[in-house]
């Protein structure tokens, strides 16, 4: 069971972008996002103002449509929202993490055939420099990838268990659950607690992680909205 403060998941992205992943940071005033090829989380402060949006919309340019994994709250009036499904945070609850014999790590070498697996298993959004956000491990078959799990958010005292996906021809041995413990033991050995999010009618994945030992946090949602065509340009992009 956690004995981390769960308040900093309330907003991961930007807890893991002040913490440890601030070597990633881009920023625009307060708003503060990952590389575009790392991963598509965008954080906001808790309470965003009119100048914060555009700096939003000034990060990814006129027009763009732009991912607001997690917000809750109301987007500007001139904001076009294109997407929209409910979520959920779920955090380890005493979970039985323990490394997996037949896991790999997998490393930059690897990212062609994870990105392959990513395009035919769709877990989320996976991006060509998405490994370097922490420990991705595997199983191969026959020398193909078969499964994944690893490592994205990395909240103080958290990490965020992503890119859970299994190739059809190897489902129901039950890959994905020994991948999650090993990926959690991985955590656990730094001193630091699992969590993940899936979406909220994700049924069959929310009964996994709950076998695993995950219990539901927060209910949460992943949306994007594009931005206004007209923008006004006032600061530039800094890079940490």
């Amino acid at each position: 069971m956690s004995t981390s403060d769960e308040r900093v998941l309330d907003n991961p992205a930007r807890a893991a972008l002040t913490g440890p992943h601030a070597h990633f940071a881009e920023r625009r005033g307060r708003v503060l996002r990952y590389p575009v090829d790392v991963t598509p989380w965008l954080a906001l402060p808790d309470e965003p103002d009119a100048e914060d949006w555009a700096d939003v919309a000034a990060l990814s340019g006129p027009g763009a449509e732009i991912p607001l994994l997690g917000f809750r709250d109301r987007v500007p009036d001139d904001w076009e929202i294109t997407f929209h499904v409910d979520g959920v945070q779920m955090v380890d609850d005493g979970m039985a993490a323990a490394p997996d014999p037949e896991a790999i790590l997998l490393g930059p070498a690897d990212v062609p055939e994870m990105l392959d697996l990513v395009a035919r298993t769709k877990p989320g959004p996976f991006l060509p420099r998405t490994v370097e956000l922490g420990t991705y491990l595997g199983i191969r078959r026959n020398g193909a990838l078969v499964a994944m799990a690893g490592e994205r958010l990395h909240p103080p005292g958290w990490t965020e268990i992503s890119a859970v996906c299994t190739d059809p021809s190897a489902r129901g041995e039950g890959l994905a659950g020994r991948l999650i413990r090993a990926v959690a033991h991985g955590i656990r050995e730094r001193g630091e607690t699992p969590f993940l999010h899936t979406g909220a009618g994700n049924t069959t994945a929310i009964r996994l992680y709950e076998s695993l030992g995950f219990r539901l946090r927060l209910d949460t949602a992943f949306l994007a909205a594009r931005a206004p065509e007209h923008l006004t340009q006032t600061r530039s992009v800094a890079v940490s």
